[in-house]
């Protein structure tokens, strides 16, 4: 009789069935496109982001995820456009999904207001063949034995106002509008669908000194079924080179000490290049069985911030 290896792997199952079906980003600032079509355009300069997430390094079929961003203005900022290829993984589900974003920029006497829509085709793949998975036996027909894989196409749009005089953002998006089907029953029995999420964002610069700038920001994501997610960053960037931050996350766990506590260390290594990194300490009963969660970024700027004059470099819009 085969082993049975599929313990770790349905309890990641669980968890997913039961929190928000898309990806977390420690270093949600510096992709906003993931979050939010009315961010496309926002800083004025051509910009390349690529993000690498490790999440609960040490537990097998744990999520990793990799995505690489672009995002520019066009017609004098009044349209932005961006795309992004993101691919993300937890157990024997994989998903590669390409999203497109249009927004359309409003200049207001303070700043200015954008709608944005996105078109988004994903690849929905479960590997049941897996050679982590053993069933004791291959008689239920309800669970596949070969991978299976099936294209979700779907749209969302997104608001997201950014005050360049006075220093600060706000956004508010469902990325996802359309709720497909994820189950590959062959019996016509439906179980899972994807969750609309609604992503809110928002946050504000402070200058106490020349060479100092203070970034304290928010993100909150709630999907219908799951509990309520929240981050709370505060960043400090030291002579326009240095960065640290420092995040709190609230999600679904019950021990009332929240999700994590992330740290954050980051470098405009040259004109046009900056570099983060950043790791998650978790809170939850989870962080016995982890050694905690790595995320980096690498960020090109086509326009270097120095020698943009029209907002200030160190905005985080």
């Amino acid at each position: 009789m085969r082993k049975l290896y599929i313990v770790p792997l349905a309890i990641l199952f669980t968890l997913t069935a039961t929190a928000q079906q898309e990806q977390m980003y420690t270093q949600f600032m510096y992709n906003k496109l993931a979050y939010n079509p009315g961010s496309a355009g926002s800083f004025v300069s051509p910009t390349l982001t690529a993000v690498y997430r490790h999440q609960w390094i040490g537990l097998e079929g744990a999520p990793n995820a990799q995505v690489v961003s672009y995002t520019q203005p066009l017609l004098n900022n009044r349209v932005g456009l961006g795309g992004t290829i993101s691919r993300q993984q937890i157990a024997i589900t994989t998903n590669i999904t390409f999203d497109i974003a249009y927004a359309y920029r409003l200049e207001l006497k303070r700043g200015t207001f954008a709608v944005g829509l996105q078109a988004s085709m994903r690849n929905f793949r479960q590997n049941w063949g897996d050679d982590r998975i053993r069933a004791v036996d291959n008689l239920d027909p309800a669970i596949p034995v070969q991978p299976r894989s099936k294209f979700l196409p779907n749209f969302g749009a997104g608001v997201y106002y950014a005050a360049y005089h006075d220093k600060w953002f706000a956004g508010l998006a469902i990325p996802r509008l359309v709720r497909n089907s994820i189950d590959f029953s062959e019996f016509g029995t439906e179980f899972s669908r994807e969750v609309q999420h609604i992503n809110a964002m928002g946050g504000m610069t402070f200058k106490p000194d020349k060479d100092l700038t203070i970034t304290p920001q928010v993100l909150f994501k709630y999907a219908i079924g799951a509990p309520f997610d929240a981050e709370a960053n505060v960043s400090a960037l030291l002579k326009h080179k240095f960065l640290g931050g420092l995040t709190y996350r609230v999600g679904g766990d019950t021990n009332g000490l929240g999700e994590s506590l992330d740290v954050m260390l980051g470098i405009q290594a040259t004109d046009n290049l900056f570099l983060c990194l950043s790791y998650d300490i978790g809170l939850t009963r989870l962080r016995k069985f982890n050694n905690g969660s790595v995320e980096a970024c690498v960020r090109w700027w086509f326009t270097p911030p120095g020698v943009i004059t029209t907002i200030e470099s160190d905005t985080p819009y």
